[in-house]
């Protein structure tokens, strides 16, 4: 028997390195092949992103008279969650083709979730030349489009309802769209007049074309309002404060009816002057109707508290609006007006809060406490401490320059801070400056800018010490107090009656 040949150890390393190599090989397929099927591309490249599934994900339906959960039995499909909802968006994507709102030509943007179904069920039903980001994936994501490059554009539940600065968000839709294209938005939230109009708001700089609801993703969710815009030429309306341009040209507020409606909806004025309100009015707290528990308050550009008068932080922030005040978890800016300097320091160095050291006031000007000047240095200091000093005086009333502090035209300031598309809660506790506050605020504008106010009237109450007698330190009556209320509700305030 022939005894083999041995290969030569040159042969047997090549053979080996073959396997190797093929093996590697081998690998890099199985490993590109799972990026491809399961992670997608990167959302970098403007042809088409999808991303790894790591969110819950809620989806809207279209308007066809067949659901997708129809679509779905009817083609007798045993899908994954991602790929029904691809399903469910295909079908949402067909009825608009339908409607004439988008055709396979349209060069198109999908704003979505980080799992991506839209885009993907937009591509597979033809429509190839389009774009999906993911606001939750990136913190500027229109930057890398220019001006007018998208026919179409869809905003998913996962869009607009998830947005922190929706104004923002409108401004750059508008920008991206062209002219005659179709901005198609779907929400959850707004299910009441008031955060359906700010939505409206937000996108007047469009036409709206068709408003509807639509079913959820399946019975359990929620419905879906469905909105139709157009970009028409020669409309842009982003430019805050328009209405406030010149001055003090607007004097009146124009009300909408779903502003009565929330007004009248709330708790009553107490009309008849109380005895004891210091009991009265605490009481009544508990029956404060929060602008918050009764609308949803997303589609605002901005969250603002002003307290006017804040004392101490604890009184008018830290106790009250940072642990009782609905706020829907919206980032509220905060700003602590007041004037007297025994407070200042704990504002220094309290994060998100900005204290203006001066006193409310109806025009810039140097102003004056009105304090007995008769008091001892020892009482002096102890009404200086609570705060509770009267109102302030201008100061052509007075010659003594002790208790000086600069008054600032509140109205004026609070015009060129805050924005229309904001939302403005403001509690005042001014000892009775209200009586020139409100009046101003009214005759200047600046009351539309408010929506919700918390007022302590200041009036000749009847005092604890002494039954049937007054107190000195107001001029002002109880049904002045009313009528001062009534006026800001008049306006579309949602003012309550604070103690």
């Amino acid at each position: 028997m022939e005894t083999p040949t041995p290969k030569p150890p040159n042969l047997l390393l090549s053979n080996i390195l073959v396997r190797l190599l093929s093996f590697g090989v081998l690998v890099l397929l199985a490993r590109l092949a799972y990026v491809i099927t399961v992670k997608g591309r990167s959302c970098d490249s403007i042809d088409f992103c999808f991303f790894p599934q790591s969110v819950k994900y809620n989806i809207a339906t279209s308007t066809t008279t067949t659901s997708p959960a129809a679509v779905v039995a009817a083609a007798n499909i045993s899908v994954v969650p991602s790929a029904r909802l691809k399903t469910y968006y295909s079908s949402i994507f067909l009825d608009l083709i339908a409607q004439g709102f988008l055709s396979l030509n349209s060069k198109s943007l999908c704003i979505g979730g980080i799992t991506g179904e839209e885009i993907i069920a937009l591509k597979e039903i033809g429509v190839f030349n389009s774009a999906g980001i993911s606001l939750k994936k990136s913190s500027r994501p229109f930057i890398r489009f220019k001006n007018q490059t998208f026919g179409f554009v869809f905003s998913s539940t996962a869009g607009l309802d998830e947005v922190a600065k929706p104004v923002e968000f409108a401004s750059e839709v508008y920008r991206t769209l062209k002219h005659g294209g179709f901005f198609v938005v779907h929400t959850e939230s707004a299910n009441d007049e008031y955060s359906l109009a700010s939505l409206l708001q937000l996108f007047d700089s469009f036409t709206m074309i068709k408003l509807s609801e639509v079913d959820g993703f399946d019975s359990s969710s929620p419905l879906i309002h469905e909105i139709i815009f157009k970009k028409e030429k020669g409309v842009f309306r982003f430019n805050e404060n328009e209405r406030f341009l010149n001055g003090d040209s607007v004097s009146k507020c124009s009300v909408p009816s779903y502003k009565h409606k929330l007004i009248k909806n709330a708790e009553p004025l107490i009309r008849e002057e109380p005895l004891k309100p210091w009991i009265t009015f605490k009481r009544n707290i508990k029956n404060v109707k929060y602008l918050p528990s009764m609308v949803d308050i997303s589609f605002k550009n901005q969250y603002r508290y002003v307290a006017i008068g804040a004392k101490s932080y604890g009184l008018s922030i830290g106790s009250w609006f940072k642990k009782r005040y609905p706020k829907q978890d919206k980032p509220f800016e905060i700003f602590a007006i007041e004037a007297n300097s025994t407070f200042h320091d704990e504002y220094r160095f309290k994060k998100g809060v900005t204290l203006l050291p001066y006193a409310a006031w109806i025009r810039n000007e140097t102003l004056f406490y009105e304090i007995n000047r008769e008091a001892s240095m020892k009482n002096r200091k102890r009404v200086r401490g609570t705060g509770r000093n009267q109102a302030v005086q201008s100061s052509s009333n007075f010659v003594s320059v002790f208790d000086k502090i600069q008054g600032f035209d509140f109205a004026a300031w609070l015009k060129s801070v805050v924005k229309e598309r904001d939302y403005v809660v403001v509690k005042m506790d001014v000892e009775g400056t209200e009586f020139h506050l409100v009046p101003r605020l009214i005759e200047t504008g600046a009351i539309c800018l408010i929506d919700e106010m918390f007022l302590e009237c200041h009036y000749n109450r009847w005092q604890r010490c002494c039954p049937e007698k007054r107190s000195p330190k107001y001029s002002n009556t109880y049904v002045q107090c009313l009528e001062l209320f009534s006026s800001l509700r008049e306006n579309g305030v949602l003012v309550h009656q604070w103690w």
